[in-house]
């Protein structure tokens, strides 16, 4: 199964849909799960901030999300997100798909294993090395402009950046900023299944040199809204890709080297 977790855009291509719950020892997930198919591959669908987008990013339920997905049967997530950009060439309506990640977030629990058990995942490479290329693919597909690699930084939010702290972002050589990515990469890293991101670039985060004003939610979801076609067409894409190529990466097997 193919677990996709977004916005609630993504309800709508889903066939023969039917709402599962699911129970986990970390609370409820954002919602209960939407399980269909999407050209004959088992889909479950997972609205990351809530069906009213009642959970800000510091407040998702990260945990409960992914073992519910996981307890579905998911073994691959496709993970679109909002992004701003911090550089130039990642222009507002491209798609990127991170190879990345920075985590600059705070206080959210990141891992299952706070004891006694302890594990230690490999995590130097985040997103999962077999579906990254099939993204990329996917997105070329739909005529989407496409960065093939971008490091995701990301911020605790619910605000964004300050100029100073964005500049500093992109000073590392960092593409791409957003919110929710840590602890979701991560969490799916602990529970041996696949992850890929596809960011949406929105906006030029404020620490881009140029004339840049600040962003505004309401522009952020402007320019997704206006993306979110092209985005839909690329996940429906990769989902037979990636539910038809065997899984022989390293996230299927972390826990094999991760102590404990």
């Amino acid at each position: 199964m193919i677990g996709v977790i977004g916005g609630t855009g993504f309800y709508e291509f889903l066939e023969n849909a039917r709402e599962v719950t699911v129970d986990t020892p970390f609370g409820n997930p954002s919602a209960p799960l939407t399980v269909g198919s999407v050209g004959g591959i088992e889909v479950a669908f997972l609205p990351r901030h809530g069906r009213d987008h009642q959970f800000p990013p510091h407040m998702v339920p990260y945990r409960a999300n992914l073992w519910a997905l996981k307890e579905a049967g998911v073994d691959r997530i496709i993970s679109p997100t909002a992004a701003g950009s911090l550089a130039h060439d990642y222009e507002p309506g491209h798609l990127v798909v991170s190879d990345q990640l920075v985590d600059r977030t705070w206080g959210r629990p990141s891992t299952f294993y706070e004891g006694p058990r302890t594990v230690h995942v490999s995590f130097a490479d985040p997103y999962c090395p077999e579906l990254r290329p099939l993204a990329v693919d996917s997105i070329r597909a739909v005529g989407a402009t496409v960065h093939e690699r971008g490091t995701m930084v990301v911020i605790q939010g619910p605000r964004f950046s300050t100029r100073a702290e964005s500049r500093w972002y992109a000073g590392q050589g960092w593409e791409v900023i957003g919110m929710t990515q840590a602890p979701e990469a991560m969490l799916a890293r602990e529970l041996e299944m696949c992850f890929v991101n596809i960011a949406v670039i929105t906006d030029y985060d404020v620490g881009v040199e140029g004339d840049i004003p600040p962003v505004s939610h309401a522009a952020v979801i402007e320019r997704f809204e206006a993306t979110l076609g092209t985005l839909k067409e690329a996940v429906k894409t990769l989902i037979p890709l990636a539910a038809r190529t065997p899984r022989a990466c390293p996230c299927a097997t972390a826990l094999s080297t991760a102590g404990g």
